[in-house]
């Protein structure tokens, strides 16, 4: 069974979908809740036992049908890919014992499409190979497009709609973009074809970058950097929270993909192709961190506030990305597990607080207080500390972590004012919010007895998702030290290829 553990993040989700539309768990809502969470459990666990296994024994690759590279698929399982892979079935877990409070309830199958979605999610951290990158990619976007409708009214649809025209044009610009690298290079396979752009000549250098620069927009748009970032934030701030919470990764698969893409395939090794998305992605980043942390400031909600926090936390890791040095793509690696796991801990605060707020809800206007101020106001200052980079939680120390990654960068000049300008946007704009919601209100919380209060399963996965926050600030050594081996084996070009084309057996 070892040898397969790889396979096993994505065949588990897709089973738990099957299983979890079939009886008894079709029919019953008690049996399907409890099945849900112990299946995410159940490739929780196998996810984390992968990772340590790549810890131990170095990167894994998994030859399906025993075809190996570059002739069949197969799934790589190293620091970086596992470490995501294990992030995303939590944080599905999670969000399915959240929705177990009732929210499942608005619409049909929420817990066969979390679990499909968890499958093109983790196949997308896992695959070597750039078409089937597509086809999980397409697998993830079908499951949220369903997910985005879940008890939706007209405002939500509107936003899905959006949300799916543009996917889809995405998706068509993906398939032109392989079409013309696969026409030039002969392979999808990503190592074989970081190993073949080291030798194009004359025109097929032009096609390539053609290519390679079709791959940028639509990992942009997946990712959400500006201008292809208008989607996201009616789409998050309309979908259900749970649901957004659950979003939280999706940009992330973007983000990873250019990791991949810009620094094994177009990377240091490339040649006239060497670092080609560079100033595209620096500039597009800086750009995209400063219209998020004008959006938080303009934010009139919770919800519209956190998803443009995700708008600011995409244009901090591609940033990151274009440096393109070891340590910087180390503080990105760490600053994705802070960022997601404190967005999805927000998404999930606004939602509760806008059940206890009556009419008002998550709006940023005086109104109604919270039913449990002790405990929603706590939750709300540990997410919001972590999320502006406040010590002595893990935002601050992935920011100080990314400023140092910077400081020499060529561009750095221009990134730190930058950042620390946005962050104190994001100090000002969520501490008014923040202030609002819980300092000034109309009457007092006796008025709001009637409003519903945390269900038990809300509040443990609330837990789980602010505890990140205080657990990687207090093993900060160990989580850094990861970050960093798993930055150093995302950068080392000979060993990725060694490994992916002499080790799929």
């Amino acid at each position: 069974m070892i040898q397969h553990l790889t396979s096993l993040p994505v065949l588990l989700p897709m089973l738990a979908g099957v299983i979890l539309l079939m009886p008894p768990c079709g029919k019953n809502v008690a049996i399907r809740r409890i099945a849900s969470v112990v299946l995410g459990l159940i490739t929780s666990c196998v996810s984390i036992a992968l990772l340590l296994q790549v810890q131990q024994h170095g990167t894994a690759v998994y030859a399906i049908g025993d075809w190996s590279a570059p002739f069949g698929i197969v799934l790589v399982a190293d620091p970086l890919s596992t470490l995501l892979v294990s992030l995303t079935s939590i944080l599905c877990t999670v969000c399915a014992l959240y929705a177990c409070a009732g929210d499942d309830e608005n619409g049909s199958f929420f817990h066969p499409l979390l679990h499909f979605l968890l499958l093109g999610v983790n196949g997308a951290f896992l695959t070597g190979d750039a078409f089937n990158l597509f086809v999980f990619f397409e697998v993830l976007l079908i499951a949220s497009y369903s997910l985005l409708m879940h008890g939706g009214d007209k405002r939500n649809t509107r936003a899905a709609l959006q949300y799916v025209i543009m996917n889809l044009v995405g998706s068509a610009i993906f398939l032109i973009a392989l079409g013309v690298l696969y026409g030039v290079l002969g392979t999808l396979n990503m190592a074989d074809m970081a190993q073949k752009v080291t030798f194009l000549e004359g025109d097929d250098v032009y096609l390539a970058k053609i290519g390679g620069l079709l791959l940028l927009v639509v990992f942009a748009l997946k990712g959400a950097l500006l201008p292809l970032h208008l989607w996201l934030p009616n789409t998050y701030a309309t979908a259900m929270p749970v649901v957004a919470a659950l979003f939280a990764i999706m940009t992330k698969v973007g983000v990873y993909s250019m990791m991949r893409v810009y620094t094994l395939i177009f990377g240091d090794e490339a040649g006239e192709l060497s670092h080609m998305a560079q100033n595209w992605l620096w500039w597009l980043a800086l750009a995209t961190i400063v219209m998020g942390a004008i959006g938080v400031l303009a934010s009139q909600d919770l919800r519209k506030l956190v998803a443009n926090l995700v708008i600011v936390s995409v244009g901090t890791l591609v940033a990151l990305v274009a440096v393109q040095t070891v340590e910087a793509s180390a503080a990105a690696i760490y600053y994705l597990v802070h960022s997601t796991m404190v967005t999805a801990a927000l998404f999930i605060l606004a939602d509760l607080i806008g059940k206890q707020r009556g009419k008002v809800a998550d709006r940023i206007t005086v109104g109604r207080p919270v039913t449990q101020p002790v405990l929603l106001g706590f939750g709300f200052v540990i997410a919001a500390v972590a999320a502006i980079g406040m010590p002595p939680l893990s935002g601050f120390i992935a920011k100080i972590w990314l400023l140092k990654a910077t400081f020499n960068s060529e561009y750095g000049v221009v990134f730190w004012p930058l950042y620390l300008l946005a962050s104190l946007a994001l100090l000002v704009g969520i501490s008014k919010a923040g202030s609002t919601v819980f300092w000034h209100h109309k009457g007092n919380t006796n008025d709001s007895h009637e409003q519903e209060r945390v269900h038990p399963a809300q509040l443990a996965a609330l837990i789980v998702l602010l505890s990140s926050a205080p657990l990687m600030a207090i093993f900060a050594g160990p989580a850094s030290e990861y970050a960093l081996n798993a930055a150093t084996v995302l950068h080392d070009f000979r060993g990725t290829i060694s490994a992916i084309l002499e080790g799929g057996q």
